[in-house]
């Protein structure tokens, strides 16, 4: 009886606790359409804003063990500064998307606490992959969590010369050698499989 009565004690309490434990480990699933990469490279007299097309993306997180992973993939050829030459010049000349036609980031641990409804502020480290180079890197990320829905924002400088790609300054025109990044990403949350 005393055995009986232990175990289900034991599975009332997995039932009751075992929502909660799932809940904490999610996915992050990016919905590329609204999503979005904008960039801005400082120049002579002038700056270049632009934007790249977030390809896919998904994310796993849990708030008990602080663990995350996934990917977010950002179409190289996709890069767009509303001027067509220019827009050429970067694709071939500094990107190389025929060899390069992905800019990817991994997450691979946060620091902060992920509230399971509305803001939080973390800073998220991993491995940034731009010309097919990986490179360490850490931004700071707010998130919004609203019932499924969860909106991600950053912004981050990539010193793009520093890490090998092609400076695209000319005689006369001279152009930063960071471009400025804002990262939002927009997208539903579940629980992880």
């Amino acid at each position: 009886m005393m055995k009986d009565l232990c175990r289900s004690a034991v599975f009332v309490s997995t039932l009751l606790f075992a929502p909660s434990a799932f809940a904490q480990h999610q996915t992050f699933k990016i919905d590329p359409a609204a999503s979005q990469v904008a960039w801005t490279l400082g120049g002579t007299g002038h700056h270049v804003n632009g934007t790249f097309h977030v390809q896919s993306g998904t994310i796993d997180f849990d708030r008990i063990a602080h663990t995350i992973s996934g990917s977010v993939v950002v179409a190289a050829g996709s890069g767009n500064s509303g001027e067509a030459s220019r827009d050429k010049k970067m694709k071939k000349d500094v990107l190389d998307v025929e060899h390069y036609s992905e800019i990817t980031f991994v997450p691979q641990k946060y620091d902060g606490i992920i509230a399971p409804t509305g803001d939080s502020t973390l800073q998220v480290s991993g491995t940034f992959t731009l010309h097919g180079t990986p490179h360490g890197i850490s931004v700071p990320m707010q998130i919004h969590i609203d019932g499924g829905a969860l909106n991600a924002k950053t912004h981050f400088t990539v010193p793009y010369v520093k890490w090998g790609l092609k400076d695209p300054s000319v005689f006369i025109l001279k152009v930063a050698k960071e471009v400025d990044v804002d990262l939002s990403l927009t997208g539903k949350l579940t629980p992880a499989s």
